[in-house]
């Protein structure tokens, strides 16, 4: 496991494969997780965020980034996990969907994974069941599980609320 910066990978898909992947790595509620870093386009530290009526509850609220409004999606809330307590930090990972700016609220971001994409496994039996639709796959660290998520399969819950 190496820091590195970004650079040109394939994404890691369903299967494994060969070369480097790189991930932008960070905590939700102490668990590691990882997007690839070609999904992300910002990293943001606490932001002022503006509450939308009637929204989902994994929705935090709306943002300005450079003149873009920036939906804020709660991760806790969104993996089904106890809401951060107050006055606790928070940063933001900014990735694009479908030509829309989502900013994923994390506990913290920490550096740029580079992973042999041999080392990845499909999601195992033992993964928590609220965490298997939205993650891709896993990478045992030392000592710790990445679990990557799929930023697409993450950003659908309006949909199934809708349904």
């Amino acid at each position: 496991m190496n820091a590195a910066t970004p650079t040109a990978s394939k994404s890691v898909g369903k299967s494994t494969g060969e070369g480097q992947h790189d991930f932008v790595s960070f905590t939700v509620a102490g668990q590691l997780f990882g997007i690839p870093v070609l999904k992300v386009q910002d990293v943001l530290g606490p932001q002022r965020i503006t509450r939308i009526p009637l929204a989902p509850k994994e929705v935090a609220g709306s943002l300005n980034l450079r003149g873009r409004i920036v939906t804020a999606i709660d991760l806790r809330l969104r993996l089904g996990l106890d809401r951060r307590e107050k006055g606790q930090n928070s940063m933001s990972i900014v990735v694009e969907q479908n030509g829309e700016l989502y900013s994923l609220i994390v506990d913290s971001v920490g550096e740029v994974l580079s992973l042999e994409g041999a080392a990845y496994e499909r999601n195992p039996p033992t993964l928590d069941p609220r965490w298997r639709d939205f993650s891709d796959g896993i990478y045992r660290l030392n000592g710790s599980l990445l679990v990557v998520l799929d930023v697409s399969q993450l950003l659908q819950f309006a949909k199934a609320e809708a349904a």
